[in-house]
């Protein structure tokens, strides 16, 4: 019998990262059927909004709704872990740790006078994941970030990045990223993150191949053969201080390409060319008939010319609030968003019925313009359909997808993991 995979998931959102590892299969909710990734079990959970206003939990009221009363912790997690620290209370021992955690200004704030010697600005929350890291050392870890955490800040191109691979260095984890655009490999909307996979006493790597042949990335997500000319070789220091001060200074590009392989704080990384040829799947396929679309997501004739604005492209005068003229433009997107393509990216700001950049709008059946339901963004983000219709407001349920993932991608990357697992159990 495989061994069971025991996952903790932080900043679980409504639970993206359990979808695609776990599956779903609740008798309950046979709509909601999705197969597992492996033998995963997600034993351990946390998602709460800041402030901590009830009214903003919405994510994970519904979390809770799919997987039921006390599946995830709604508190702060910097207070759960202090409470871990201090003995107050426990966290289950877990083999995975998962989450999809904001870009922020991961700089060093200051150097103390303790052995660990480090302490990241207030509030970030990647202090957090080290400190989860540090606490529970589990062997295996799965993150998710926008794509331009490779690159930022711009002051210092690529050092968020090289502060991330330092910690995980000198905890023991040896690491792989690539960035996915999920319709690159068919999944319904263009949506590049930056996915993470780390793993702790990993034994030797050849990091070349690791990017090229037999790593998690490369083979959950193939790639085009060739890009190896593109290889570039850096070591990242193992003092966080240093890195923070130092990485990337004048820069004018980052170091970090989308694809890339760290060990003992050898990185090797490259630019990767996504290889497929299945099925691509398109903004059509997902939308509801008419008669699950309400009247209100329709757009109105008298709004269509500040949609049309707003979408078109732009080269103005503009004056900002103390006077200042300065010249805007931007180009134009496509009104109404084309069927035949996958999406593109959806944002938190889907919701609400104003007219939109950035909105979604697309030509129904019947040969009107209108909004995306919230049925189609679950589906977008590859969640079952529904997910999120759990009593929240749908600016609610918008929100949410907006700050999801495309649940494709972990399940892809977690059916390699299981495999590896299975024949190191075997050997």
């Amino acid at each position: 019998m495989t061994k069971e995979i025991k996952v903790a998931e932080m900043f679980a959102g409504v639970g993206g990262f359990r979808l695609g590892l776990d599956g779903y299969d609740n008798p309950e909710h046979k709509e909601f059927h999705l197969d597992s990734a492996g033998p995963f079990k997600t034993i351990w959970a946390n998602q709460w909004e800041p402030m901590g206003s009830p009214t903003k939990q919405f994510a994970w009221r519904c979390y809770e709704s799919r997987f039921g009363a006390g599946s995830c912790i709604n508190e702060d997690i910097t207070r759960v872990l202090d409470e871990v620290e201090a003995g107050k209370r426990e966290i289950p021992d877990f083999d995975m740790l998962v989450g999809g955690f904001p870009c922020q200004d991961y700089s060093v704030a200051r150097t103390l006078s303790q052995a660990d010697g480090i302490e990241g600005k207030k509030g970030v929350l990647w202090w957090q994941i080290r400190r989860m890291l540090q606490l529970k050392h589990p062997k295996y870890v799965l993150l998710e970030n926008v794509d331009r955490l490779l690159k930022s800040p711009a002051s210092q191109r690529g050092r968020d990045f090289a502060i991330i691979l330092s910690c995980l260095s000198a905890l023991g984890y040896s690491v792989e990223w690539r960035v996915i655009n999920a319709a690159d490999y068919g999944m319904p909307q263009k949506r590049r993150r930056t996915y993470i996979y780390a793993q702790a006493s990993a034994g030797k790597w050849n990091l070349k191949s690791r990017i090229f042949d037999s790593g998690v990335m490369r083979r959950a997500f193939p790639i085009v053969a060739g890009d190896e000319l593109s290889t570039e070789e850096k070591d990242i220091s193992s003092d966080l201080v240093e890195v923070s001060e130092n990485f990337g200074v004048g820069d004018k590009t980052s170091f970090f390409q989308n694809a890339g392989a760290m060990q003992d704080g050898h990185v090797v990384t490259s630019k990767v060319t996504p290889d497929f040829e299945g099925h691509r799947t398109t903004l059509r396929e997902i939308l509801v008939p008419d008669k699950e679309v309400p009247e209100s997501y329709y757009i109105d004739s008298g709004s269509i010319a500040q949609w049309t604005y707003l979408k078109g492209a732009k080269h103005e005068e503009r004056v900002t609030s103390k006077g200042f003229k300065y010249n805007y433009s931007e180009g134009a997107m496509g009104f109404p968003d084309d069927l035949d393509k996958p999406s593109r990216t959806i944002l938190t700001s889907e919701g609400g019925s104003g007219p939109s950049r950035m909105k979604h709008v697309v030509m129904a059946q019947n040969g009107s313009l209108r909004r995306l339901v919230p049925d189609e963004l679950d589906q977008l983000q590859m969640f079952p359909k529904g997910w999120t219709n759990d009593g929240m407001s749908d600016g609610h349920r918008a929100f949410c997808m907006g700050n999801a993932l495309v649940v494709g991608i972990p399940h892809r990357i977690g059916k390699i993991i299981a495999e590896d697992i299975s024949k190191e159990t075997k050997r």
